[in-house]
């Protein structure tokens, strides 16, 4: 069962598991990062998020998604006000993601357009631990 998503929840690191495409009738495969995407992803307490992502191996120069801006919750969504990006495009945008947390695994759902074709994509993400952090930004 899916745990609350709240500010205090979200605020740290992540590390991508998981990069689907999802189709008309809600079928997964494989995304523009391959079977092993290797991502990261900030939120700090402060409002600020940062996301790197991309294929590994030497593709991975042709794969690469990232973005810096300010994030703020809307009930069960995350919304992604993008200051900084690899694409042009999305500066200035607001990036909505439908939210979902069990444990340390926090999914997002992320519907957009990429070159007038709407995509569908589920990005799972685990917490990563271990390192030392700091209540302020």
């Amino acid at each position: 069962m899916s745990e609350p998503v709240d500010a205090a929840a979200l605020t740290g690191a992540w590390e991508l598991v998981a990069f689907r495409e999802i189709d008309t009738d809600g079928r997964r495969g494989e995304g523009l990062l391959g079977p092993d995407p290797a991502g990261r992803l900030l939120y700090t307490a402060a409002g600020h998020v940062a996301v790197h992502m991309t294929r590994r191996g030497p593709a991975a120069t042709t794969a690469h998604m990232g973005y810096a801006g300010r994030w703020r919750l809307d009930g069960g969504r995350v919304v992604h006000l993008i200051e900084v990006s690899a694409r042009p495009d999305w500066v200035g945008t607001e990036q909505i993601r439908d939210a979902s947390l069990r444990g340390d695994t926090l999914t997002l759902l992320a519907s957009t357009a990429i070159d007038g074709v709407p995509r569908h994509r589920e990005l799972v993400w685990r917490r990563l631990t271990g390192a030392a952090s700091s209540s302020t930004d």
